[in-house]
């Protein structure tokens, strides 16, 4: 058993969570898949995180459960959307990412062909 609790920024599941956070309109693109030779819709990012996930065993230390941008291709579409690596996902076309699992987000990403995001940003300043 984990030491880690189901906190997000130390708040309680339910209650309320205030930051400054972005919206950020991705579209995916049509690409040609180099294995397959399939045209696929790409993003140009990978997750990590996710509520079952043990935030320590993470190549990346997070504060949390949260789900999180690990990696973005460059001159992708998530580059030219503005969506940036650590960038800790909130929503996405209105479905919740703070207590989500690492495969359900990862199916919410691959189900639309546009992505509304809405994302918080280490270093911005907080909400007052």
């Amino acid at each position: 058993q984990s030491n880690y609790s189901m906190s997000v920024y130390g708040h309680t599941p339910g209650e309320t969570l205030e930051c400054l956070s972005l919206a950020i309109e991705l579209r995916k693109e049509e690409h040609i898949d180099s294995e397959t030779r399939e045209v696929v819709l790409r993003v140009g990012f990978k997750l990590g995180g996710g509520i079952d996930q043990d935030p320590a065993r993470a190549p990346y230390q997070y504060p949390d459960n949260g789900i999180y941008v690990t990696y973005i291709e460059p001159d992708s579409p998530a580059d030219r959307a503005g969506l940036r690596r650590h960038d800790k996902i909130l929503r996405v076309n209105g479905n919740d990412f703070t207590m989500v699992t690492h495969d359900r987000a990862v199916k919410f990403i691959k189900r639309d062909n546009v992505l509304n995001m809405l994302v918080h940003r280490w270093g911005l300043p907080e909400v007052r």
